[in-house]
């Protein structure tokens, strides 16, 4: 396989990062492990179910936890809502372990309710999309079968029909729609009816294993129809101590005592729904923080409510933080009271946190790293310093992950070769919900395979690309993420994408889609002399399409390559002249990109969600 440069760096940094590593790992520190008897590495201390994880928080009391609008719910408030909507599933409902419960609703604080009830009783708990459309959730709930469907009432319409045939109860949480008249034949009762809690009664009485399952979340579906991914109480308790793992090496890093400082305030723009807001969740709940909750995203209400509550901790998406930076430089806005900057749920472009360092210096800490919904939340992070001098990496492992970069017959391969990235830990799905092909696929020799193309060097992982995106041209191999990342570098692009398309003679060529920034005039020609001065020749797009229209994204930021095909229709557009190819003709609109890849009805997940697809509904 070709190699790729990584970015120059010293042994300092490794070095560094191995003994802070050591300090927090060894036997009797936080975060020591041992090796389970599945062969994976696990926490050797701390909860083993997500019950153990969140009663916890009852401790926390009067402390703030989820702020939305003028509500809000103290811990104790929480933790009295959750543990009566616990014993309700349970002894009104029936409900028994192993039951699976759906909760799908709006970022409200009645979320976080829903999903801990369901924990507390012992339930296997299945957010869905909360964008999903009536026949999307339909899919999810044939294969999930829900004994209960916990909604709000922007959802209640899109899940009626298959609770009135399936016989299902509902439970009715704050939405716009709540005040109409409910569904015919539907098992529903308000939330807002049921009695009081009461702030010293108790969960009930149930023990999850650490093996039991704990919650079935359904990936993108960029591919094809969503599977759900199984996670067990100790999987998830390990994704729920990660992102403490990772607080406490970057205060190590920059030269803090971990756990000394102010507890977390948070602003939640991942939808819940998805893995990414567990990793932001998990780590505010952990250390009694605060999570303040968006309606939808909007970044100058973003700005509002930083300033609003003193918001520490911003986390999201590449597109909102590009956006958040856009809003700030425009009003001045300096975010004083922001300490970390964290991006996920799609590849960063490397002049996000250089625009970061060049408007607050080193005030506010960068983080970025990655994470599946098949690894129950974020398994590498870049942080601090290291994260400035390596933009292109997405970190190191938790202490509980283990990576190999793996050739093609499965063979660990040697630093700066790219592969595919395997994965091996606590944090790890056990398989898909009803799936044992597409299980038995994805798992080889006990290491999950991920699906991208990574290189190591000193500790660090880069992810290059999706095994599926990896543009082959004349027999070189070109990644779409090192592309798009030379072109988000320009001063003019806003958005940018690129995927190969099938040629004639070079078997695949490089495209380019671009949505440039609002009033620039750039052109397609100077888009690929921008890409020429970073690129080697065969890189740099044949052609580069300029649209006016966001591009297609998922709920984390991913772009839907598959929907950009079917933005511009299928045309051959002959045969290559090297670097000189095809030039844009006028708008990408009328442009073809690849040969027919087939109906993208079966692409289940979402569709174009404007600009920002981040905050639910």
């Amino acid at each position: 396989m070709p190699h790729t440069d990584p970015p120059p760096t010293g042994p300092q940094d490794s070095e560094r990062a191995e003994r802070i590593h050591a300090l927090l790992t060894g036997p009797g520190a936080p975060f020591a492990v041992v090796r389970g008897e599945r062969g994976a590495l696990e926490y050797a201390d701390g909860p083993r179910t997500l019950r153990e994880f969140v009663e916890t928080a009852w401790a926390y009391g009067d402390a703030p936890f989820l702020i939305a609008g003028e509500r809000r719910y103290s811990y104790g408030e929480f933790f009295a809502a959750a543990s009566a909507l616990a014993v309700r599933l349970s002894e009104r409902y029936g409900l028994r372990p192993g039951d699976r419960a759906v909760v799908a609703m709006r970022n409200q604080p009645e979320w976080q309710i829903a999903f801990w009830a369901v924990q507390l009783a012992g339930l296997v708990a299945v957010p869905l999309n909360s964008w999903w459309t009536e026949g999307e959730f339909t899919y999810a709930l044939d294969d999930c079968e829900p004994g209960v469907l916990l909604v709000d009432g922007e959802r209640l319409e899109r899940v009626a029909g298959w609770a009135r045939r399936a016989g299902a109860r509902v439970v009715l949480f704050q939405g716009p729609h709540e005040e109409g008249e409910l569904p015919d034949g539907v098992r529903v009762e308000r939330y807002e009816d049921l009695p009081a809690p009461d702030p010293l009664a108790a969960p009930p009485d149930v023990e999850p294993r650490p093996e039991d399952d704990a919650t079935i979340l359904y990936t993108s579906g960029t591919t094809g129809r969503p599977k759900g991914a199984v996670a067990t109480h100790l999987a998830q308790a390990g994704a729920a101590l990660n992102p403490r793992y990772q607080a406490a090496a970057a205060a190590l890093g920059r030269g803090a005592v971990p756990g000394m400082g102010p507890a977390p305030v948070s602003l939640m723009t991942f939808p819940f729904f998805h893995v990414a807001a567990f990793t932001s969740f998990y780590g505010v709940i952990a250390a009694g923080g605060t999570l303040v909750l968006m309606d939808r995203w909007d970044a100058d209400e973003a700005l509002r409510l930083i300033r609003a509550h003193g918001v520490t901790h911003f986390a999201g998406v590449p597109t909102t933080a590009l956006q958040l930076l856009d809003a700030a430089e425009r009003t001045g806005d300096e975010s004083a009271s922001l300490t970390l900057f964290s991006t996920g749920g799609a590849a960063a472009p490397p002049r996000l946190v250089a625009r970061l360092t060049a408007r607050y210096g080193e005030r506010i800490e960068p983080r970025n790293g990655y994470g599946l919904t098949e690894t129950s939340g974020g398994v590498l992070a870049n942080i601090g310093a290291e994260y400035r001098a390596h933009p292109g990496a997405v970190g190191r492992p938790t202490p509980v992950t283990e990576t190999r970069i793996a050739g093609p017959a499965g063979e660990e391969l040697p630093e700066g070769e790219v592969g595919e990235l395997w994965l091996r830990g606590q944090s790890l799905f056990r398989g898909y919900w009803r799936d044992p092909a597409a299980t038995e696929a994805a798992f080889r020799d006990g290491w999950f395979r991920t699906g991208d193309l990574a290189v190591a060097s000193e500790g660090r992982i880069a992810v290059v690309d999706r095994v599926t995106d990896m543009v082959v041209r004349g027999g070189e191999n070109v990644y779409c993420v090192e592309v798009e990342g030379v072109l988000h570098d320009h001063p003019d692009v806003s958005d940018a994408a690129v995927l190969g398309v099938p040629h004639p003679v070079l078997g695949e060529e490089v495209v380019a889609v671009v949505l440039p920034r609002n009033g620039a005039e750039v052109t397609a020609d100077a888009l690929r002399e921008h890409a020429g001065r970073s690129l080697a020749r065969f890189k740099v797009p044949a052609r580069v399409l300029l649209t006016d229209e966001p591009l297609p994204r998922n709920a984390t930021g991913k772009v839907l390559k598959h929907e950009l095909r079917d933005r511009f229709p299928v045309r051959d557009q002959g045969p290559a002249r090297d670097q000189d190819l095809v030039r844009d003709q006028g708008p990408a609109s009328h442009h073809g990109l690849a040969s027919d890849q087939g109906p993208a009805s079966d692409q289940s997940t979402t569709r174009d969600q404007g600009p920002a697809p981040l905050t639910a509904g």
